[in-house]
């Protein structure tokens, strides 16, 4: 039988009159192992879960043939932490788990008033891991990154970064899905996202990703969001695209590289047919933290593309726990 998660609201001061105008109270959803009191004296490690681009909370208990649930791995792979299932999702389809000028405070949401909020509720004893998939597992390690006082490790899976590699090979297909099916318009793709069919066409996501990264990263100050590249002709504008490489992993690796010696687990996986080449990323990310000394890196290819890879998600949660409650 399926346990319980408890599905509580958090009231978000960090993403109140955010610039999108997406709500300020949010869900968290918060699993708990067998055993668990809440009145008890045992304190557990927590775990905190963050979604890939366009995934929203109640996606979790989405179901595909003969596959189990998130919920249902973690009930049949039990645990011993608390698992904490993160809500980041904007009116963008995600806000890549940063502070930015476009879309919010995420990063302060997640670090500065969830963690708290976890922590008062239940039975937590300081060890943290967050573990996520795509953006998700690109989030994990940005926040592991910014916040090593909070996170003591984090477990990407097919997670983003490398920016060059993963997204902008895929900006000459977003300004051909542009001039062909939007005359151009970012307005009126935007528009289709309220219609009664969204992103039918493949190309689509290519605009919505690129669309909400550059929220998350290249947006001014007043909060206008502007793309990296030339609508018509696809070649990056230099002033933007370096707002983007601010936030990959060849500025951020070197820039934390103590707080990511100081981890206690690093954990990547990747499908070698992945089709954003993440797995690209993960090599990458594997050869500059064993330059730059991590003790504990963990990698992995294995046979998959990008999608359905849940199955995944608990092989890095017990990569974490082995080595947070050492």
């Amino acid at each position: 039988m399926l346990r319980a998660v408890d599905e509580l609201t958090i009231e978000s001061e960090a993403l109140r009159g955010n610039p999108l105008g997406d709500p300020h109270a949010r869900p968290v959803w918060v699993w708990t192992p067998p055993g668990y009191d809440p009145e008890g004296s045992r304190e557990y490690p927590s775990v905190y879960v963050l979604q890939g681009y366009t995934g929203e909370l109640g996606m979790w208990r989405n179901r595909q043939p003969f596959r189990p649930t998130f919920p249902e791995l973690l009930d049949r792979e039990a645990p011993e932490c608390v698992v904490v299932l993160v809500d980041a999702w904007t009116s963008l389809g995600g806000s890549q788990f940063v502070d930015s000028n476009g879309s919010g405070r995420y990063h302060t949401y997640l670090c500065d008033e969830l963690v708290p909020f976890v922590d008062a509720r239940y039975r937590t004893n300081g060890s943290r891991g967050l573990s996520g998939k795509s953006s998700g597992g690109y989030g994990a390690a940005v926040n592991a990154m910014l916040r090593p006082d909070l996170f003591q490790g984090f477990a990407s899976h097919a997670g983003g970064g490398l920016f060059e590699v993963t997204i902008r090979p895929f900006f000459r297909l977003a300004a051909r899905e542009l001039r062909d099916r939007w005359d151009g318009s970012i307005e009126r793709f935007l528009e289709q996202l309220r219609g009664p069919a969204p992103l039918a066409e493949p190309g689509d996501v290519h605009l919505l990703l690129q669309w909400g990264f550059a929220a998350a990263y290249s947006a001014d100050e007043d909060g206008t969001i502007r793309l990296p590249y030339d609508l018509a002709t696809a070649e990056v504008v230099p002033e933007l695209w370096e707002r983007w490489l601010e936030w990959d992993y060849p500025t951020l690796v070197p820039r934390h590289a103590e707080a990511l010696r100081g981890l206690r687990a690093i954990y990547f996986d990747a499908g070698r047919r992945d089709e954003w080449f993440v797995d690209l990323t993960m090599e990458w990310m594997r050869r500059r933290l064993t330059e730059l000394g991590v003790a504990d890196l963990h990698t992995e290819l294995f046979d998959a593309a990008h999608g359905s890879i849940e199955y995944r998600y608990p092989l890095g949660i017990r990569y974490l726990l082995e080595r947070l409650t050492r």
